[in-house]
């Protein structure tokens, strides 16, 4: 989509669809006297209003230059922010939907958010509202998307804004197709083809791939068990991002849990809830997506990216409760569930990206139920082993529209990770209690010295209803906030 900036009057623009932002009758009504007072009237009426995702399309007859207006409410005072701009941006791409063409947003100063900051919240909405799903439907539905941004009043700043928005944000619909994919299409193997996919496209990417018999050969009995069982190995896929102007001293490390079908193996997932198991894979494909995003932005910043892709199958050769695993890291680990198979995975990759030499640490994990349980599907739940990284993440979540709350991490929990016969277990055996914090402290045991955080996502990786600018469905949760929190780290 070309993003251009205009000084064209609202009312002489030539685009297909013209967008007012409406945070009060004002700025609506300065457009009013070309349409003969019809703004006003549907106000008065209350046909027209300003409350946030509040939209009205009128078809005009030459009125102005522009054949199609819409006005998108956006709330008003506070609660006028990046999110309502957003969910304006959707508004406004759904009701022009078979339109096409160009389409006009006005600008306005007198809102709390600057203009470029308008623009890439705008321009972030349109392109996360146009996410298609339908790709596995065999009669296409055709579509006319828009290609021309045309920014009213903008400026230099809001072009480049709306730009790099739409470069994020087209990557978030990548993580989305991902997870929306059918496991029979997408296994590890084709996990290790994405990566590999991304690494040909851009430039400064490397990927490495560990085939099933070179984990359990160097010694990644965490993976080499969880995908034991199933058709499709597992894989270890790492994609190295080494940009020549890189700030020295960070090496982010990004993991990615991607079960792309969790069976719960011997402890098999109940048949009301087992079908969405496919999206077990939802922080791998929120890595794959960030690292892309990163590099096609060229953020001058190293990123490692680790992605343990595997299928928790139950078959003959499925792992069992009370085997007893090797990780990477040589600790040995008590199975008391086999459907606690995410961590496993994790360990073995936190380990793996520590030797590549990773400083700062985030994994993000479709892990636990009972994260929903505690924040539903408006926030992740963030545990940290360093407050201060644990508050650049929630920052970063905050700016970027991923949001994510703090959780404890707390040392008495780590009593509840001990085992008898091994140096760990990885459930709580027959107990329910603190499994959130109980799951985090286990990753915790093999994240290392340096700053970590674990992201967990199981409430933010599908929508079962329409919500501002997602439909129901896959969310590419994360891809937005490891942008945001990279870009911070390399002070770009």
């Amino acid at each position: 989509m070309e993003i251009l900036q205009s000084a064209v009057l609202p009312a002489q623009v030539d685009a297909d669809l013209l967008v007012l932002l409406a945070a009060g009758p004002t700025p609506v009504l300065e457009l009013d006297s070309a349409l003969g007072g019809r703004l006003g009237r549907l106000i008065g009426s209350e046909e027209l209003k300003t409350d946030r995702g509040q939209s009205l399309l009128l078809h005009l007859a030459g009125e102005i230059t522009a054949p199609r207006l819409i006005v998108v409410g956006i709330g008003a005072g506070v609660d006028v922010d990046a999110e309502a701009l957003r969910t304006a941006g959707a508004e406004a791409a759904r009701a022009g939907a078979g339109v096409g063409g160009t389409i006009a947003f006005a600008l306005d100063p007198s809102l709390p958010l600057g203009l470029a900051d308008q623009a890439a919240a705008l321009a972030e909405g349109i392109v996360l509202a146009t996410f298609d799903s339908a790709r596995w439907k065999s009669r296409k539905q055709e579509s006319r998307p828009f290609t021309r941004l045309l920014l009213l009043g903008g400026n230099d700043a809001a072009v480049a804004a709306a730009g790099r928005s739409t470069t994020i944000a087209g990557w978030v619909n990548t993580a989305r197709l991902l997870v929306a994919a059918p496991p029979n299409e997408f296994t590890p193997a084709a996990v290790a083809d994405e990566a590999r996919g991304i690494a040909e496209r851009l430039a400064d990417v490397s990927v490495a791939v560990l085939e099933p018999d070179e984990l359990a050969a160097q010694g990644f009995g965490g993976i080499a068990a969880v995908g034991g069982a199933a058709a499709n190995g597992p894989r270890l896929v790492t994609l190295h991002y080494r940009p020549q102007a890189a700030k020295t001293g960070i090496r982010l490390g990004l993991v990615g849990k991607a079960v792309t079908f969790d069976s719960g193996g011997y402890f098999l997932k109940p048949s009301a809830s087992i079908g969405v198991e496919k999206a077990d894979m939802a922080g791998g494909a929120a890595v794959l997506a960030a690292l892309g995003a990163i590099a096609e932005l060229r953020l001058p910043l190293e990123v490692i990216a680790v992605i343990p892709a595997a299928e928790n199958a139950l078959g003959a050769g499925a792992y069992r409760p009370g085997d007893i695993l090797t990780m990477a890291s040589g600790r040995t680990v008590e199975i008391s569930n086999p459907d606690a198979e995410g961590r496993l995975l994790l360990a073995d990759a936190l380990t793996h990206v520590q030797r590549l030499g990773a400083t700062h640490l985030v994994d993000v994990a479709t892990l636990t139920g009972a994260v929903i349980q505690a924040l539903g599907d408006y926030y992740a739940g963030v545990f940290a082993n360093d407050d201060s990284w644990r508050d650049a993440i929630i920052a970063a979540g905050e700016t970027s529209g991923d949001r994510a709350w703090p959780l404890p991490l707390d040392p008495r929990y780590r009593s509840m990770v001990e085992s008898q016969l091994a140096d760990l277990r990885n459930s709580p055996a027959g107990s329910t209690r603190a499994v959130l914090l109980y799951s985090a402290y286990f990753i915790r045991e093999f994240a290392g010295d340096g700053p970590w955080a674990h992201i967990d996502i199981a409430g933010m990786r599908l929508l079962t209803e329409a919500r501002g600018y997602y439909r129901p469905g896959p969310t590419g949760y994360g891809v937005r906030l490891l942008v945001e929190l990279a870009t911070r780290l390399s002070g770009a």
